[in-house]
């Protein structure tokens, strides 16, 4: 996805903005590598403030939705990054409507705490449906999105997140699209050139999600050891992450 021709990202977010100065936006965030990179992009927005983050959790498990990332992680994150978090709660194996409801009654909780917002933000780089599917959703909430990192060239995404210092590790690797021995690296320029042929760079496609542990958006960073490994579905490949005493 070339973005030669594409606007620069602020320019981008004022024009969706409408050229008003500090509009309020809130986060959708998994705690991985694209969510990071689009904070980072907001905070650098001069009409941006960003007053919150977002997060699908599945209550059972006590873990952020499809990453696998226990809840203390998330919480030692939020801390690090200093924004206050809204969870959305969802069952296992949740429906689109039981995902929806529980979206829609964040949303709520997110208003009554942030007056005035109407913004929230996503960290999707080029899936034409799912950035589609957010948009629907959102309209007949009174919120508006907005994809801070739309049509940026996913190789460029992934080694400028390494060139800035930031560190993640790969916390869920979908099997039929990339090894299962892929849970648990770090993503850094080694993974990046041993990802097979076909494989996006930022696992757009749902190949691999990850976990972002330190980097510039952090005020300290967050002491964290792979643990246990588990396949999950027939399919998903996770990697504990435990966050380690006084992190």
């Amino acid at each position: 996805m070339d973005s030669i021709d594409k606007p620069s990202t602020a320019t981008a977010l004022r024009r969706e903005l409408g050229g008003v100065s500090r509009r309020r936006v809130a986060l959708a965030s998994c705690g991985g590598k694209d969510s990071t990179l689009a904070l980072a992009a907001l905070r650098s927005d001069p009409t941006v403030e960003v007053v919150a983050l977002l997060t699908t959790i599945t209550g059972e498990f006590d873990r952020i939705s499809m990453h696998g990332v226990r809840r203390s992680i998330l919480e030692a994150q939020v801390a690090s990054i200093g924004l206050p978090l809204v969870e959305s709660i969802i069952p296992p194996a949740a429906s689109n409507a039981s995902y929806e409801h529980a979206f829609a009654q964040s949303l709520e909780e997110l208003r009554s705490r942030c007056p005035g917002i109407r913004h929230l933000a996503f960290g999707d780089l080029f899936l034409t449906a799912v950035r589609e599917y957010r948009e629907r959703l959102l309209a007949p909430l009174g919120w508006q999105p907005l994809f801070p990192l739309w049509l940026e060239n996913t190789e460029a995404l992934a080694h400028q997140f390494i060139a800035d210092g930031y560190r993640a590790v790969l916390t869920c690797v979908d099997t039929t699209l990339l090894p299962a021995e892929f849970a648990g690296r770090e993503f850094n320029e080694s993974l990046l050139k041993d990802l097979p042929a076909g494989v996006d760079p930022c696992g757009e496609r749902g190949e691999f999600h990850t976990c972002v542990y330190d980097g510039p958006i952090f005020q300290w960073p967050l002491e964290v050891s792979t643990g246990e490994r588990i396949r999950r579905d027939g399919r998903f490949e996770f990697c504990d992450l435990i966050l380690r005493p006084n992190s």
